[in-house]
């Protein structure tokens, strides 16, 4: 979002009834819900994907990473091109992006087709849901703020749910494709809603970050690749090292660029505030740690384990399920026991977690991966509302719309950047990931689990910094942002 002033609302938008507020929450919910599932259906599908594509499993990396990074890249401008040409022009774009590169995922022949439209994909979904958030921020007063915001995030909880066993019966009794163009009606029906229903919202612009775009969006875009070709040995040392030094150089260029700006691309000074630091930065590390799960899970029970996608779908639900089932006592953990204690402790029990992944092999009981899918589900829950919503504690109003932007910059450039550390730590350990046996997949992915494990318990070090008292405006419900 742009960090403008104060926004003026209206109870009901200028030209619209109150029957289009009533429906505008359900148009944005409809929105979250078909970009989530996109992500989530997809992960089971990787190793069906891979071998209609004739690739190794684990060059599917690239497509999901791309997805996520083509979000970070463009998140940043969200808010002020919705700001410059109206909310409901935007988001219909959005929304046209998205369905078009939903289409065009379904017709790719070739891993490198499927690549490039996912970024096409992320274009959309990285002005879908921060320009909604932002449309409802406008039409609503804080009073129906919270019941609005809390009623669109379910299908943040929902599409984890549905999405592994939606994929897993699509590979099984349909085409892979089918994935893909799921989201076309969708999309079709939701161009409509938004020019029958979105409220057209418009506010004067400063002058886009065109430098800080570019040399922000060139360097963790460049760092990303980095990451992914790291361990496939396809690039000397020198050239990797190459890479990184003019990825860094650029990230670092954009630090000095922005301190010069009045409105920069993303408003670093607000790492000064440290509930803001602590959740933003722990948010990243701990990602960069369980982030990869979604991609190493199926490929751990379908290529590992040998189980169906339908049956790998039904092993992650769990996760879904508990993650729902959290919402409902996490206000008042929170309030008990605070910020501080709830990241760290729940950080290290995420970690801990993750090591009881790499124990599960082909004689483990099902009974006892579903209960560690529901435990990991909860404690990931926990985990990501608690540092969603930290982000908003010592804000104030003038700045939550900077702060959003950069929590959900960071947010997926990690979620990016974990796909990415997964495929790097499982192609150490699987060096010949395409024609590995089962129980070598096994072993190897045990090993990234273990280094992934590892990772995030270090992570808690980043919480260690906060204070007694960190969040009390938020776990108070003096103020309250949801996430998931």
């Amino acid at each position: 979002m742009t960090p403008s002033g104060s926004l003026s609302k209206t109870a009901v938008a200028p030209g619209h009834s109150v029957a289009s507020k009533r429906l505008l929450p359900w148009l944005v919910a409809v929105a979250f819900f078909m970009e989530s599932l996109d992500t989530t259906i997809l992960n089971t599908a990787v190793p069906a994907i891979s071998a209609a594509l004739h690739v190794g499993p684990l060059s599917m990396k690239a497509v999901l990473a791309s997805y996520t990074l083509s979000l970070a890249v463009f998140i940043p401008i969200s808010g002020w091109v919705a700001d410059r040409f109206g909310t409901r022009r935007v988001f219909a774009t959005a929304i046209g992006l998205f369905t078009l590169g939903s289409f065009l995922c379904g017709m790719s022949s070739n891993i490198h087709m499927l690549v490039a439209c996912r970024i096409l994909q992320g274009c959309g979904g990285s002005m879908m849901v921060p320009v909604g958030r932002l449309t409802l921020v406008r039409t609503f007063a804080k009073a129906e703020l919270l019941r609005t915001m809390s009623f669109v995030s379910i299908p943040a909880l929902v599409a984890p749910m549905l999405g592994p066993i939606a994929g897993g019966l699509i590979v099984d009794y349909l085409h892979w494709r089918v994935i893909f163009f799921l989201n076309i009606p969708i999309g079709l029906i939701g161009l409509i809603l938004v020019y029958l229903h979105l409220p057209d919202y418009r506010e004067k612009t400063h002058r886009l970050d065109t430098v800080g775009l570019i040399l922000f969006g060139s360097g963790i875009a460049l760092l990303s690749y980095v990451l992914e070709v790291f361990g496939e040995h396809t690039l000397s040392v020198r050239e990797i090292s190459g890479l990184l030094a003019i990825s860094l150089g650029l990230l670092a260029g954009y630090w000095l660029h922005a301190k010069s700006l009045a409105f920069p691309l993303l408003q670093l000074s607000l790492f000064k505030i440290r509930s803001f630091r602590a959740a933003v930065s722990g948010s990243f590390f701990t990602r960069l740690g369980i982030g990869g799960v979604p991609f190493l899970l199926p490929l751990l029970y379908q290529v590992g384990l040998g189980f169906t996608p339908v049956q790998s779908g039904l092993l992650i639900m769990p996760q879904a399920l508990a993650a729902m089932s959290m919402k409902v006592v996490m206000p008042r953990l929170l309030s008990t026991m605070g910020y501080r204690w709830v990241l760290i402790s729940n950080t290290i029990l995420l970690g801990v977690l993750l090591l009881l992944f790499a124990t599960i092999g082909l004689h483990t009981p099902v009974w006892v991966i579903v209960l560690q899918a529901f435990f990991y589900g909860a404690f990931t829950s926990l985990q990501y509302t608690s540092m969603n919503t930290l982000v908003y504690a010592d804000t104030t109003d003038e700045e939550s719309s900077a702060a959003s932007s950069i929590a959900s910059t960071m947010q997926q450039m990690s979620i990016s950047f974990g796909v990415a550390m997964a495929g790097l730590a499982t192609a150490f350990f699987v060096p010949h990931s395409g024609s590995s046996e089962p129980l070598e997949m096994i072993r190897g992915i045990h090993k990234a689990l273990v280094t992934l494990g590892v990772l995030t318990i270090i992570s808690t070090v980043v919480f260690a910094g906060l204070k007694r008292g960190d969040g009390d405006a938020v776990s108070n419900q003096k103020t309250f942002h949801p996430g998931g």
